[in-house]
C-alpha cells in the first residue's frame, strides 16, 4: 500500500491496468482512522491483484477537489482510470474486498 500525491496520482491510479482502490483520508479524521487498518487488511488480502493506495486530502488538495471529495473518508475505486465504485464512510474490510473481486476476476 502506497500514500499518493497530487503529482503520482495519475501515474499511480490513471494510467494503470489493475484495479485501484484510492483512500481519501486525513490526520485529523477519527473515523478515517478507523478505515485506515482497515484499508491495509484489504491491501494484503489481494496481494497483486489490486492496487490500494492513500491519498491525504489536506496535503495534496488537487486531486481531492478534482474528484468533489466532501465527506471523508471517502473510498473511490477506479479500473482503467475511471471511477466504477464510490463509498463514503467507514466501510468493512468484505465490502471493499467483494467490490474489487469483481473487477480482478
Amino acid at each position: 500500500m502506497a500514500d499518493i500525491t497530487d503529482q503520482t496520482f495519475d501515474a499511480e491510479v490513471m494510467k494503470t491496468d489493475k484495479p485501484v482502490l484510492v483512500d481519501f483520508w486525513a490526520v485529523w479524521c477519527g473515523p478515517c482512522q478507523v478505515q485506515g487498518p482497515i484499508v491495509e487488511d484489504v491491501a494484503v488480502s489481494l496481494g497483486d491483484k489490486a492496487k490500494i493506495v492513500k491519498l491525504n486530502v489536506d496535503e495534496n488538495p488537487v486531486v481531492a477537489q478534482k474528484f468533489g471529495i466532501m465527506s471523508i473518508p471517502t473510498i473511490m475505486i477506479f479500473k482503467n482510470g475511471t471511477v466504477v465504485k464510490q463509498f463514503i464512510g467507514v466501510q468493512s474490510k468484505e465490502t471493499l474486498v467483494s467490490e474489487l473481486g469483481k473487477l480482478t476476476n
